[in-house]
């Protein structure tokens, strides 16, 4: 009985996480679950908390920082369907060595991740995700998928989405972000709590890189 009760719940909740992915087709979402969670986290531990959070659409959002992010955290966002089977075969052998130099998660399974599981680690939510992604890539499209992600992603302590980090760092709208900008915020994003753009030199040298090989 309570086993069923569980799955029951479950359900629930997935058709939840589903029906909110439809509706982010058209409605730009007022929080996630990154967000509330730092909010609690501030609560518990009686810190100060400023949440920066403003919503822009891609056409206001530089190229260079498009090209960057993907660059940096998917670059074959393009070409899969949600999961990157290759990245993940390469970290699984990167994993083995000992030498595993960046992530295979897309910026698919990052979206959903953010928008509905927070920053937590579980086979569970690692499962719970992996079947809302087919969702995202089917309901949403690539472009909305990569607006949403722009917008949401964390790029600092209460600092959410490229216009936010923007006028944060660089004082400046995202529109404006030049290359060598584009690159320092794109190497924040595997550790927004800890780094910060002004110190991103390897890093951004080497999305810099990948983005002249793409043709960006």
């Amino acid at each position: 009985m309570y086993a069923r009760w569980l799955v029951a719940c479950a359900l629930v909740l997935w058709l939840a996480a589903a029906l909110l992915l439809v509706a982010a087709r058209w409605i730009d979402p007022p929080t996630t679950a990154v967000q509330i969670e730092r909010r609690l986290q501030a609560w518990i531990h009686d810190k100060p908390y400023q949440k920066r959070y403003q919503f822009v659409p891609l056409s206001q959002i530089s190229l260079n920082l498009q090209h960057a992010v993907i660059a940096a955290e998917d670059g074959r966002f393009y070409q899969h369907h949600g999961f990157d089977w290759h990245q993940m075969q390469i970290a699984a052998e990167e994993d083995l060595e000992g030498e595993r130099i960046r992530g295979a998660s897309t910026l698919t399974q990052q979206l959903v991740k953010n928008l509905f599981f927070g920053t937590s680690r579980s086979i569970l939510r690692k499962g719970a995700e992996a079947t809302l992604v087919p969702v995202a890539e089917a309901m949403l499209g690539k472009q909305r998928i990569l607006e949403l992600y722009l917008n949401v992603v964390e790029w600092g302590p209460g600092i959410y989405g490229a216009e936010s980090a923007s006028r944060v760092y660089y004082r400046t709208p995202a529109r404006n972000i030049g290359r060598e900008e584009a690159a320092r915020l794109a190497a924040v994003l595997p550790g927004p709590l800890k780094r910060r753009p002004e110190r991103m030199n390897r890093y951004s040298a080497i999305i810099l890189n990948r983005m002249q090989q793409t043709g960006w």
